[in-house]
């Protein structure tokens, strides 16, 4: 959110990627603690917890790729291989992650009273 602080010249990339990143948090938070993980709401939380948590490591990626000379000779316009390789590879880390994490994250069993 601190990013929208700066001057804006065009809305660009990074902006989309930021405004998509704030509603899926709104989702995560109205999840937790609005409706306290409740039913179908834990399953909510953890996926829309590791969409956040994956749009900031694409950024990271594309951070690294932009200025660190050694991936950006690699990829100097983000449209090479190894760009795409190295988005796909962190993708499908993170569809896995958040399937295992979704299944973990059970639903709390009704407890009698």
């Amino acid at each position: 959110m601190t990013g929208f602080g700066f001057p804006l010249h065009h809305f660009g990339a990074p902006h989309v990627v930021g405004v998509i990143s704030l509603i899926v948090l709104a989702v995560t938070i109205f999840a937790r603690y609005s409706r306290q993980l409740a039913g179908s709401w834990r399953w909510i939380y953890v996926v829309t917890a590791m969409i956040a948590l994956y749009l900031n490591v694409f950024v990271g990626v594309v951070q690294a790729f932009q200025k660190m000379p050694a991936l950006n000779a690699l990829a100097p316009t983000q449209t090479e291989p190894p760009f795409k390789l190295t988005q796909l590879v962190v993708l499908a880390f993170f569809v896995l992650l958040t399937i295992v994490a979704a299944i973990r994250f059970r639903p709390e069993p009704i407890r009698a009273v």
